[in-house]
């Protein structure tokens, strides 16, 4: 498939650009020119495409690729491959020289270039954008990218998989899925965190719980905290910050998906305690919820405040077991 993809579309002239000494953005065009990689010592290639290289370059011993499967799409998750592409970057350009292309070479690639050249120098996303500006003009990520090239500034140039907008990203990622399969794809399996109801070396000092059956439900690090009367996005920097604030609001107890709620073979359903069966709350994927305060939340999986306790761990650990 991946010839086919190849031989279907030409990305044009060769377009390359220089960033930094061993470091190279370019087209496809550029990625299957051997004279052009020979000539200037490339031996490590970042694909960053809907479709891998063909196997005339995949095929030779001494180029090292690495395929990033992602559309020029601003719901496209780049963010989680910044670090790992980060680290074979260094590695290539440690031993030899690295191209980084897409098809065109405007977009993805930038994106990934920009992302390396912040964690490198320890600068913010405009800073390291302009680098790659001045060496290649026409570097454009689309809107998605580039605000999760400011979500990786605010993560301090490193994946945090707690950090909130971060979880809030990811959970949006996987519900553009959902809304095109129909189920959580294996690939988003992430989003869904384990059963909290098993003793844990270092467990958060509250939880919550079954009202009726006192059977633990969440974790207060589980809990996706909405502001009164504002969507809950992703690129809310409140949400990195200190969020605890007046304007929080305590009407609907949205968490992250759990285990036992099994929630990834449909949009959307009730959730109910996985021990006395009783009604909890609601999930979407795909339509989210609207709390009473006003606040859009989507995807939304919330339990009703009515329905559950909120007490210390130690307690109910003994209960649960």
């Amino acid at each position: 498939m991946s010839n086919l993809c190849r031989d279907d579309f030409d990305s044009g002239p060769k377009h390359v650009f220089s960033i930094e000494d061993g470091l190279w953005l370019g087209n496809l065009t550029a990625a299957i020119d051997l004279t052009f990689l020979r000539s200037n010592g490339i031996n490590y290639i970042i694909t960053v495409d809907s479709c891998p290289l063909p196997e005339i370059i995949l095929d030779l011993r001494d180029i090292n690729v690495k395929y990033i499967q992602v559309t020029d799409m601003d719901g496209e998750d780049l963010l989680s491959h910044f670090d790992s592409a980060y680290e074979f970057i260094k590695k290539g350009q440690e031993k030899s020289s690295v191209l980084v292309h897409c098809y065109y070479g405007i977009s993805r690639s930038a994106s990934i270039i920009t992302a390396y050249i912040m964690k490198k120098y320890k600068i913010s996303f405009e800073d390291a954008f302009q680098r790659v500006k001045v060496k290649n003009a026409a570097a454009l990520p689309n809107i998605g990218f580039q605000a999760q090239l400011s979500l990786y500034e605010t993560l301090g140039w490193k994946i945090d998989k707690n950090n909130m907008q971060f979880k809030l990203f990811r959970l949006k990622i996987a519900a553009r899925k959902v809304k095109k399969v129909k189920i959580l794809p294996q690939d988003c399996i992430d989003v869904i965190k384990g059963d909290p109801s098993l003793i844990c070396a270092r467990p958060d000092p509250k939880v919550y719980r079954c009202r009726k059956c006192r059977r633990i439900l969440a974790l207060q690090s589980n809990v996706l905290p909405h502001y009164i009367n504002e969507k809950l996005s992703w690129k809310d920097s409140k949400l990195s910050s200190d969020y605890s604030s007046s304007q929080l609001c305590s009407d609907t107890i949205f968490i992250e998906p759990m285990t036992w709620m099994s929630v990834s073979q449909s949009e959307s359903g009730k959730i109910n305690c996985p021990k006395c069966r009783s009604k909890l709350g609601s999930y979407s994927w795909t339509m989210g919820c609207q709390c009473q305060c006003g606040a859009k939340v989507s995807p939304a999986f919330y339990l009703v405040p009515s329905k559950i306790d909120y007490s210390g761990f130690l307690q109910n650990v003994q209960a649960t077991v």
